[in-house]
């Protein structure tokens, strides 16, 4: 466990408590992996958007492999990339029967054989529908913790092995999501609001140098 760390964490709680992700999957790990696959280049609103008709059409793994060529695409043509991101739905819902007997697998490495699914979104597969926490190392979270000095590296995978051991898993969640929103919100890319950031304001950060 890392002091600081558990401090940001508890930083970000009291500043958005109800924060629990874009994505509205209803804790259906179905629908999490896929509308996962979907949200690359792409928000989670739009996402939520097509969701609803998505999943009345293809409520598993078996209607999508089951369905007519071209027909999944009409449903997520509006995601972006719709042809790819269509193509590894289908590949991963194949795995899914062939393999898992159309059940979200919850281990790190039965999730990486899934089509689409690399460790950003198997990560987040585990933690917010398996409770079995994880480092969702989205661009918010890779900036914001090498500004706090957690890490010093832009590898996805290296910041999560970094911030893994930092906070119990039951933290992990809830503190990626919070990052996102303090990302977009406070933490920018470009021109970042340290005026009126709350972790500078309480000594957890020096502020963007």
């Amino acid at each position: 466990m890392n002091d600081k760390a558990l401090k940001v964490a508890k930083a970000l709680y009291e500043k958005y408590p109800e924060e629990k992700g874009g994505l509205e999957h209803e804790g259906d790990p179905f629908k999490l992996l896929i509308m996962a696959i979907l949200s690359a280049q792409c928000t989670d609103k739009q996402v939520n958007a097509v969701s609803k008709a998505l999943f009345e059409r293809f409520p598993d793994a078996v209607s999508i492999v089951e369905s007519k060529p071209g027909e999944l695409e009409k449903y997520i043509y509006s995601t972006g990339f719709y042809n790819s991101k269509a193509k590894s739905i289908r590949k991963c819902c194949k795995t899914l029967i062939g393999e898992f007997d159309g059940k979200i697998p919850f281990e790190m490495k039965d999730l990486l054989k899934l089509g689409g699914v690399g460790r950003k979104v198997a990560n987040l597969i585990r933690a917010d529908v398996f409770n079995l926490g994880g480092i969702v190392a989205d661009t918010h979270v890779i900036r914001i913790s090498n500004r706090l000095g957690f890490v010093n590296s832009k590898n996805p995978v290296i910041v999560e092995k970094a911030l893994t051991p930092l906070m119990p898993v039951e933290l992990q969640s809830g503190f990626c999501h919070r990052m996102v929103v303090f990302g977009r919100e406070i933490c920018r890319a470009q021109n970042p609001k340290c005026d009126t950031c709350f972790l500078l304001s309480g000594g957890l950060c020096d502020g963007v140098k």
